[in-house]
Order: C-alpha cells, then structure tokens, then sequence
C-alpha cells in the first residue's frame, strides 16, 4: 500500500485524453476516488476527521480505535486497488476511446466487484474489461462483471490455458478434439478441468457427441493466433465441419477477448491433422 505521501495516479505526468476522460467518468460514478492526497489519503483524512468528531460526543474505547483502524485501512486499501486497475488500463485505450459514454451503473457495479482485488495479475484482467468497456460501451455485461467478481485466480489461468487453443471462425472457439491427447494434457486441459470450467458457467463441454459448425461455404479461411488456415469443403454451401468439444459461453466470449493467451508450439499441426481431407493440396504438402 503506499504511502501517506504517495501521489494520485492523476498526477502521474501528462494523460491522453481518453484516460484523463476515464479519470472524470469513474470518479462521477463512484464519488471522486481519484482526486489528489494533501497529506494524507482521502479516505484516512475523512476516517480521522469523523473519529475527532466523535470524540467529541462518546468517550472512545480500544474496541472504538481498533474497529476505526481497520476500517480505515480497509478503505485505503480498497482506493489502492481501484487507482491500479484504473492506471492499468491508460495503456488499453484506443485513442478514439470515449469512456464518458459508459454507463454509469455498470462504472459503479465494476469498481463495487474490484476494489478487493489486490492480485496484480488478476487487476490486469480487471483493467482490461475496464478498457475495453472504455473503448466500446457494451462489450461487457453486468453479468461477466459480476461473474469475474467471483472468479478466483487459479480458475481464471485454467481460462487463460483453454484460449491457447483457440481459434477464430468469426467466434473465437478453443479446438478441443481429444481430452486425452497430450497436448492438451500438458497444460491442465482435461475432462475434469474442462468439467469444472463447464460447471462455472465459462464454457459448454460435451466429451460425447461434440459440436459441429453447420452452414459453412466451399471455401474460408481460419485463423490461429494470426497464422490462417485455409480449407476446402466438399460441397458448394451447406457444408459441416466438427469443432471439438467445447463452445464458449456468453460469459466466455466476453472474457476471452480479453486473456492474454498465447499459441501452442505444435498445435497447428495438431489441428491440420484433424481436418486432413478439407485442407487444400498446398496445405497437405
């Protein structure tokens, strides 16, 4: 936590102005969280100041000066989480985002849910739906907000590991074909953990009969973390091709678009594989 002579973020140099309009958006919303320390931290001046009043009026017991204490730094905590994930997401703006057309209910549900967050990789998630919620109001439901409130952070590497296998049919869609093989194995993707992200709401996980993708041209193209891969149907329109066996929920599709996951060394290949009689002979050589 920092200190009593720490600086407010919006002293931290010049801003862009879509961050200096996130500062005046979120601060309308919830009540001027981020105007500047004097000497002490708002919520701590604010806290000291009522117990001098009370003081005042009731004679102050230890039990008094521990529940304020706590309260206190409970507080300061909580504006020290919400500064974090606010800073962490200037580097997310678009420069034509305009944060002041975000709804203030969901500003005021969003920071409600995330000022307990203290991890530092889990404010990272949480700036990058504020940011992007910032850049296009309506990307993210109340729902996935409250549902991220609930997410702990041993589940949310278990999403960030399946969006390593995802790949974007228009959707982004985690090709899991095998909860056997290997390459999902070795990096926790199984039919129990897949049963558990499917339990939490973030995926649909059908180990029997899978998911097809219907309706499909002769020809398209898909894409795996910037590498394109072309295919070839058999028919002229109509045609289907199987997608594994998982789809990702409302929720899942709101928070993959922002997991910073990376590709599988192999996986392509791996893929490739499965699809063999729709790849095109220069993708077979």
């Amino acid at each position: 936590m920092a200190d009593d002579n720490s600086m407010s973020i919006v002293n931290l140099g010049k801003l862009s102005k879509p961050a200096d309009t996130l500062i005046k958006k979120v601060s309308s919303a919830i009540g001027g969280v981020f105007e500047p320390w004097q000497t002490k931290r708002v919520a701590k001046a604010e806290a000291e100041a009522n117990l001098i009043k009370a003081k005042s009026e009731i004679e102050i017991t230890d039990l008094h000066h521990r529940a304020m204490h706590r309260f206190v730094e409970e507080e300061a905590n909580r504006q020290e989480n919400m500064e974090q994930i606010t800073k962490k997401a200037f580097p997310k703006l678009e420069d034509k985002s305009d944060p002041s057309k975000m709804d203030d209910d969901w500003v005021t549900n969003f920071f409600d849910k995330s000022r307990i967050v203290s991890d530092s990789e889990m404010q990272d998630l949480w700036a990058s739906v504020l940011a992007g919620e910032s850049n296009s109001p309506g990307s993210y439901s109340k729902r996935t907000v409250n549902f991220l409130g609930d997410l702990d952070k041993k589940d949310a590497e278990l999403f960030v590991a399946i969006c390593r296998f995802g790949w974007i049919f228009g959707d982004f869609t985690p090709l899991i074909f095998d909860t056997q093989a290997s390459i999902y194995n070795d990096i926790g993707i199984n039919f129990s953990t897949l049963s558990h992200l499917d339990s939490i709401g973030l995926i649909q996980f059908n180990d029997l009969s899978g998911f097809i993708r219907q309706g499909l041209p002769k020809k398209f193209t898909v894409s795996y973390y910037g590498q394109p891969l072309p295919l070839l149907m058999k028919n002229e329109e109509n045609n289907k091709l199987i997608i594994g066996k998982v789809l990702l929920t409302q929720v899942g599709r709101e928070l993959a678009s922002v997991c910073q996951a990376q590709g599988v060394d192999g996986f392509v290949d791996y893929v490739k594989e499965q699809w063999k009689q729709f790849l095109p002979e220069t993708e077979n050589t």
